[in-house]
C-alpha cells in the first residue's frame, strides 16, 4: 500500500511539472518580446513595430515648441514716466503772492495724493479737470502752470508720480512672492519682474513661464529667458504671469529600477536618460535587446517613420531599442522620449527559465513531502 502511495505522489509531481512547462503559466512583469512582436501589423496586429535607427530618431525628434508671438516680442517698453489710470500724483504749487489761491501765506499748496481716475483725469482747484493718463509729469506740470497763470502771477508747479500702481501685473505660481506688482523703471521687462517677485521656487530646468495679455498667451522655458535675451519681453499693464512646473511625464514598466509615472527632469529627454532616471535596467532580469517605447504617433510623423502616405489618424507605434548593438547606446541617446510615452523593458529569457526551474523544483519538493507523508 505504501509503495502505491509513493508512486501516486511521484506521478502527481511529474504531471504538475509537465503542466507548468506545457502551459508556461509563469508570473512575469509584462509581455515578452515574442508577445509584443505578435501584436504587430505585420502579424495581423494593430501596432507598427519599428526598430530604431538614425532615420527614425530624426523623424521622431519632435519637441513642444514654446515661444512668444511677434505681438509680444515687438512690444516696446512702457515709458517709466508715463502716467496711467490708477496712478497717484503728488503736486506742489508755489505762488509769488501774499494772498495765494491754493496755499496759505508764505507756504506752498501741497496736494500729496491726487488719484488719476478710471478715465485718466485728475482735478486741480482753479485749473479744472486735466487729462493725466498718457502724459508725463512734465507735461502735466506745463498744463497746470498754463491754467493757473491767468489767475495767479508766475505760478511754479511741481508734479511727482508715486509708485506706478496704475500699471501693474500679477504674478502667480512657483515664485517667491505671489501678488500684484507695479511696472516701474527697474521692472519693465519679464526677467526683472520675476526677480522683483523673489525668483522662481522650482528647478529652472523644468520651469515654464506663461504671459497672458488679454486673449493672447505665450509660454517659454525659464532657462530660455536668459539664454535668448529677445525673449525678455516688455510688460504691459494687466499682464498675468504664471510660473509652473513642466507637466510632461512618461510611464516606466518592466524590468527597470522602478515602475511608475515619471515626470520629465529636463526640457529634452532621451531614451537613455529616461532609463537612467528610473534606476537603469535590472541586472538580474532585464533584457537589453528588448527595450520598447510605446506611443500613439501623429499621422504625419508615422508616415515619415514608415515611409508611406496612406495612413489615417494617429497610429500605435512600438519602437524597439537593442542596447547590445554596436551603436545601440547611441540610438538610445538620440531617441527622444515624449509626453505620455510608455518605456517598457522585457525580461531576459534566462529569467523565464529560472522561473521554470523554480516551479519544477518547488513541485518536486512538494512531491517529496507527499512521498514522506505517504511513507509514514
Amino acid at each position: 500500500m505504501k509503495t502505491l502511495n509513493i508512486r501516486w505522489a511521484r506521478s502527481i509531481a511529474v504531471v504538475a511539472a509537465c503542466s507548468v512547462l506545457a502551459t508556461c503559466g509563469l508570473p512575469q512583469v509584462g509581455p515578452n518580446k515574442r508577445q509584443l512582436f505578435a501584436g504587430s501589423v505585420q502579424r495581423e496586429g494593430d501596432a507598427f513595430v519599428v526598430a530604431v535607427n538614425d532615420r527614425v530618431t530624426r523623424a521622431t525628434a519632435v519637441v513642444p515648441a514654446l515661444g512668444f508671438s511677434d505681438a509680444f516680442l515687438k512690444a516696446g517698453r512702457v515709458g517709466s514716466d508715463t502716467i496711467r489710470a490708477g496712478d497717484v500724483l503728488g503736486i506742489t504749487v508755489y505762488e509769488n503772492v501774499d494772498d495765494s489761491l491754493l496755499g496759505t501765506e508764505g507756504a506752498p499748496a501741497n496736494l500729496e495724493e491726487v488719484q488719476v481716475d478710471g478715465a485718466g483725469f485728475i482735478f486741480i482747484p482753479y485749473a479744472g479737470r486735466i487729462k493725466a493718463a498718457g502724459n508725463s509729469p512734465e507735461a502735466i506740470r506745463r498744463i497746470i502752470t498754463n491754467k493757473l497763470a491767468d489767475q495767479t502771477p508766475d505760478p511754479q508747479v511741481e508734479v511727482r508720480r508715486a509708485a506706478g500702481d496704475g500699471s501693474t501685473v500679477s504674478l502667480v505660481g512657483a515664485v517667491g512672492g505671489q501678488g500684484i506688482y507695479p511696472i516701474e523703471r527697474p521692472t519693465r521687462t519679464l526677467a526683472t519682474m520675476l526677480a522683483k517677485s523673489g525668483g522662481i521656487t522650482i528647478l529652472p530646468e523644468v520651469a515654464q513661464v506663461t504671459v497672458i495679455r488679454g486673449k493672447a498667451r505665450g509660454t517659454i522655458w525659464f532657462e530660455d529667458l536668459y539664454q535668448h535675451p529677445q525673449l525678455d519681453i516688455a510688460l504691459r499693464a494687466g499682464d498675468k504671469i504664471l510660473v509652473e512646473q513642466d507637466t510632461r511625464a512618461f510611464t516606466a514598466l518592466g524590468a527597470t529600477g522602478s515602475q511608475a509615472r515619471v515626470p520629465f527632469e529636463t526640457q529634452n529627454l532621451s531614451a537613455l536618460e529616461a532609463i537612467a532616471q528610473v534606476g537603469g535596467l535590472l541586472a538580474s532580469s532585464a533584457d537589453p535587446t528588448g527595450v520598447f517605447v510605446l506611443r500613439n504617433e501623429p499621422e504625419v510623423v508615422a508616415e515619415q517613420v514608415l515611409a508611406r502616405n496612406d495612413l489615417e489618424g494617429a497610429q500605435r507605434m512600438v519602437y524597439v531599442l537593442d542596447l547590445t548593438e554596436p551603436n545601440g547606446m547611441f540610438m538610445a541617446r538620440d531617441f527622444v522620449i515624449r509626453d505620455g510615452d510608455t518605456l517598457y523593458v522585457t525580461e531576459a529569457p534566462f529569467t523565464q527559465w529560472t522561473k521554470v526551474i523554480s516551479a519544477i523544483t518547488g513541485t518536486a519538493s512538494s512531491a517529496s513531502s507527499l512521498t514522506s507523508l505517504a511513507s509514514n
